[in-house]
């Protein structure tokens, strides 16, 4: 009996990596960015301080909305619709496509961008 928990234990560890590479893969695909390059610049530009992102220590911010979950939105922010190329514009330029918005302009970079998107798109 132990033996078959642990053997159901791998097969779930095993399937659970598996398809956290497959998601990955896929939103480097998408975006053209590096998702392991994202928790840096998410502390850098200050996104945890507004925003909860899932596997980032800290992030915790409760004004902006939860990035959690964003790959299975219909709509970025309420206003764009959840596209990759939308996604990384919006990170660039928020007050682009909502002038009102509170997200600010960080100047941060396209490049940095696509690695935030890409991370966003993995969990």
């Amino acid at each position: 009996m132990a033996g078959l928990l642990v053997a159901s234990a791998a097969f779930v560890t095993a399937n659970i990596a598996r398809d956290n590479h497959t998601r990955a893969a896929t939103a480097k695909t998408m975006t053209g960015g590096d998702p392991d390059r994202a928790p840096a610049i998410f502390r850098r530009y200050g996104c945890s301080g507004c925003h909860a992102i899932s596997g980032i220590p800290g992030a915790d911010g409760q004004t902006g909305g939860p990035l959690t979950g964003l790959s299975k939105r219909v709509y970025i922010a309420g206003v764009l619709e959840n596209r990759s190329d939308n996604l990384v514009a919006w990170i660039v330029s928020p007050s682009s496509f909502s002038p009102r918005t509170a997200m600010p302009s960080t100047g941060i970079s396209e490049q940095e961008a696509r690695d935030l998107a890409a991370y966003l798109y993995a969990q």
